[in-house]
């Protein structure tokens, strides 16, 4: 199994001649702000080449859904499937599908279960998640002991939807960080999920302040659910000078919300490049050509000193 770590890789790829291409995209679900910049890449990407038409699905959460509209797809005859899986470990009849039809297939941002099985015209385009969680835990490493904390400081952990292995991997990389010697002084008080939802990460945040927890840092597996547990704190009255938050994605809200001193780190995840590969890898599978199998985007720390940079992005 070959693996690609690329930065000018996504570049090289974006040089793709257009031909006359349709590619089918199923989204796992539209009203979500990383996956709308996801989405909105391989659109404006896709416009820009020159007879090449794009049908983005939103699969709404469903995996049955996502099932199906990869079934109409493949027997509306497009050349290529871009998914972004609802479950990842759900992509095995996915891959089936697409392989007996005989159409090249990408997933996109979310890890198949079956990554290291894929058929030849298959691929996935992403970020490697051993780095997300771990860029940030080490920054909120980093900055517990620039504070002072010492043996004892307290984390609270969001994890995102538990079907995914961004979560997974993302909870994982905290529990990875606070095993090594440098960051062993703090000590996880509460790991639960919030759905990667804001409105679920303020709940859960409202939940845990009733219950009387008491912790240094928050260490969520996203923007959104950092930015529902800021809101929670601030309207129980908790001054974020006294806090360290931290997520992953860059979105545009959690760097307003960074300039605004509330969230102290992110992880930028390229979902407009993400997306991009992804168009790129399903045109070349279609014409015949050879694609790395893993194509990985790398993550980069936002911080206050370096947001300026990311501005721009996501």
């Amino acid at each position: 199994m070959k693996k690609f770590l690329i930065a000018a890789g996504v570049a090289s790829m974006m040089t793709t001649t257009a031909m006359a291409e349709t590619v089918g995209v199923s989204m796992a679900l539209f009203d979500d702000n990383f996956l709308t910049v996801l989405r909105n890449g391989m659109i404006e990407y896709a416009d820009g080449l020159e007879g090449v038409d794009i049908q983005v699905e939103d699969a709404q959460n469903d995996v049955g859904k996502q099932l199906n509209q990869i079934q109409n797809f493949i027997a509306s005859g497009v050349d290529a499937i871009v998914v972004n899986p609802v479950d990842t470990d759900a992509t095995i009849a996915m891959t089936q599908a697409a392989a007996n039809a005989g159409v090249p297939l990408v997933y996109v941002n979310r890890e198949p279960v079956n990554v290291d099985d894929l058929p030849d015209n298959q691929s996935f385009v992403a970020s490697d998640e051993r780095e997300s969680g771990t860029l940030e835990t080490q920054e909120i490493c980093r900055l517990l002991k620039e504070q002072g904390k010492g043996e004892g400081a307290k984390i609270v952990v969001m994890m995102g939807e538990l079907s995914n292995q961004a979560a997974r991997m993302r909870t994982q990389d905290v529990h990875d960080v606070i095993a090594t010697d440098e960051c062993s002084f703090m000590e996880i008080v509460e790991e639960q999920t919030a759905n990667w939802s804001r409105t679920e990460g303020a709940d859960l945040m409202t939940n845990w302040l009733s219950a009387g927890l008491e912790f240094d840092a928050v260490v969520a597996n996203n923007d959104e659910m950092a930015i529902g547990a800021i809101q929670a704190m601030k309207s129980a009255g908790i001054s974020m000078d006294e806090m360290l938050i931290g997520g992953v994605d860059a979105t545009q809200d959690a760097l307003a919300a960074m300039q605004a001193g509330d969230l102290d780190v992110t992880v930028f995840q390229d979902a407009a490049g993400q997306g991009q590969g992804a168009v790129d890898a399903a045109l070349r599978l279609a014409k015949g050509e050879e694609v790395e199998q893993k194509v990985y985007v790398p993550f980069q720390l936002v911080t206050p000193e370096n947001i300026d940079k990311f501005l721009s992005k996501n």
